[in-house]
C-alpha cells in the first residue's frame, strides 16, 4: 500500500492513540511531522515528542497530554488541506477554529506555524489541519 498522505496518517494515529488513552505512539519520521509535533507541543496538546533519527527514515515518539482526570487535552484533530484538494489562505483569512478555542496549523514561508503565530507574523499559507 502506498501512502498518498503521510500527514493525514500522522494525525489519524494521534487521534486514535488519544481515543484509546495511550501514553505514547511511534510514527515514521519526516520534517513536516516534526514541525507539526513542535506546534502541538508548544500549544499544549502534547506532553512532548522524541525525534529518533535511526534507520533509513527514523521515527518520532509522541506523548499526548492528559489532564488530571485522565481526559485528553486534544479533543479533535482534522486534516484540512489534502493532496487532492489544497487549501491556501492569505494572512487576513486565517481561519478561527471553534471560536478561537481551537487552533489552525499552517505551513507558511516562515515554517510551520499555528494560526495566531501566522497572524502575528503577517503570513498566510497552506492550512494543514485544525486542532481542538
Amino acid at each position: 500500500m502506498s501512502m498518498t498522505d503521510p500527514i493525514a496518517d500522522f494525525l489519524t494515529r494521534i487521534r486514535n492513540a488519544v481515543r484509546a488513552g495511550h501514553t505514547s505512539l511511534v510514527v515514521p519520521r519526516s520534517k513536516a511531522k516534526l514541525a507539526i509535533a513542535k506546534v502541538l507541543k508548544d500549544e499544549g496538546y502534547l506532553e512532548g515528542y522524541i525525534d529518533i533519527p535511526e534507520g533509513p527514515q527514523g521515527t518520532i515518539k509522541v506523548f499526548p497530554r492528559y489532564d488530571d482526570g485522565n481526559k485528553a487535552i486534544l479533543r479533535g484533530i482534522e486534516r484540512v488541506s489534502r493532496p487532492s484538494r489544497r487549501l491556501y489562505v492569505g494572512k487576513d483569512d486565517i481561519p478561527r477554529v471553534r471560536n478561537g478555542l481551537g487552533l489552525a496549523i499552517l505551513t507558511t514561508p516562515r515554517g510551520v506555524l499555528s494560526g495566531h503565530q501566522a497572524r502575528k507574523a503577517g503570513v498566510g499559507g497552506e492550512v494543514i489541519c485544525y486542532v481542538w
